[in-house]
């Protein structure tokens, strides 16, 4: 049997990794600057993360939602205290598509209606009504395609509040990525997020951050929206938050009520799941990675602005984006290949930073240099 070919492969073994370094099986050392895509939060490997996952699976690795679970309480509690929502309501799934699924089909049992607002550039994931709202056509199935999806310009006000104006009565939700990660690190603007909140409590909607890339202390806050100063009825959540281990949740606001057979999972909030996320939760506060994210974050964007070749430097802590152009397209390949630093992308010219909210600044250093000597060599060629 072959892997069916879904994926574009570099051909390197990742045999060993710690903190934010990775090593093949030829012992070569990479800094690792793309987390497996914004999913390592604490660091790889972090001893912590290991013992608690290490001790949890020698007692009993997993049994259904069927039976009490304290972890899951306490992951609730722990988590409400971190985020800063402590009333809020916790659903545990495992992966950010189940997340936005849900979330989207919460809204529409709240309401009982049917139009979801989405923006240009977004991305929520490969399932069913996240992949509808999701602004990229070659990824919908046909039996994807609905017409209950809006899709509105990104921080357009003007915009929103015309289609609520239209169409207010039947918009069931609206849902926004903070900083859209696949769509290229596009932050929405505060008033942007704010105008969301008015509408949606004007018109009765649900407004769903998608925090699946850009939560988790990623922005250096522990949601990128917390910016706007105002809640979300629901947050989606998965990426960082089991450091790798495959874990993902809903916050839900407090006058979202649950009935019974309303949502559902096998393995969500499974007995590893919730040691993995309590890990991840008791570094994040006592490592101060909030603070670290967004103070390595800023260092490293008002570092790569004073590089004057690259082009709009954006972003928040260390969810981070720039534009290369054409004279140095190869910079990312050269960065893996001469440099040994994995980097992310975003069609067509876009370098993704996404690496453990533990990043030390030594480390940006390490790619600052490495960027220098690539932008210096291709203008001498």
């Amino acid at each position: 049997m072959k892997l069916f070919d879904v994926y574009p492969i570099n051909n390197i073994v990742i045999d060993k990794a710690k903190g934010s370094y990775v090593w093949d099986d030829k012992g070569e050392q990479y800094l690792d600057l793309y987390g497996g895509h914004a999913v390592i939060s604490i660091g790889h490997t972090h001893p912590h993360y290991v013992e608690r996952l290490t001790n949890q699976l020698n007692k009993v690795g997993f049994y259904s939602n069927s039976v009490k679970m304290p972890l899951q309480d306490e992951l609730a509690e722990k988590l409400g205290k971190l985020s800063g929502k402590p009333d809020y309501q916790l659903f545990l799934i495992s992966s950010g598509a189940e997340a936005n699924e849900n979330a989207l089909k919460l809204a529409s049992f709240h309401n009982g209606r049917k139009k979801i607002i989405a923006f240009k550039k977004s991305f929520h994931g490969r399932t069913s009504l996240a992949v509808a709202a999701t602004d990229n056509p070659a990824i919908v199935a046909p039996v994807n395609q609905t017409s209950n999806v809006i899709f509105l310009p990104f921080n357009d006000v003007a915009a929103l509040e015309a289609c609520f104006k239209e169409q207010g009565n039947e918009i069931s939700s609206v849902i926004i990525e903070g900083i859209q990660g696949v769509g290229g690190i596009n932050v929405a603007s505060e008033s942007f997020l704010q105008a969301i909140r008015r509408l949606c409590d004007q018109y009765g909607a649900v407004y769903i951050a998608d925090s699946v890339q850009c939560g988790y202390g990623r922005s250096g806050q522990f949601f990128s929206h917390d910016y706007a100063g105002v809640n979300a009825d629901i947050y989606t959540m998965a990426k960082g938050m089991g450091n790798g281990f495959p874990v993902a949740g809903i916050i839900i606001a407090p006058h979202l009520q649950a009935r019974h057979g309303m949502l559902g999972t096998t393995f969500g909030g499974n007995h590893l799941a919730c040691a993995a996320a309590l890990a991840v939760v008791e570094v994040i506060e006592k490592e101060n990675l909030l603070q670290n994210a967004a103070e390595v974050g800023q260092y490293l964007m008002d570092e790569l602005k004073k590089i004057p070749q690259l082009q709009n430097v954006r972003g928040r802590g260390l969810m981070i984006g720039f534009d290369v152009p054409e004279q140095f397209k190869d910079l990312r390949k050269n960065l893996l290949w001469k440099h040994k630093i994995f980097t992310g992308e975003a069609k067509p010219n876009v370098i993704r930073l996404l690496p453990s909210l533990a990043l030390r600044k030594k480390d940006a250093d390490q790619l600052l240099e490495a960027i220098k000597e690539e932008i210096e060599v291709s203008i001498e060629a």
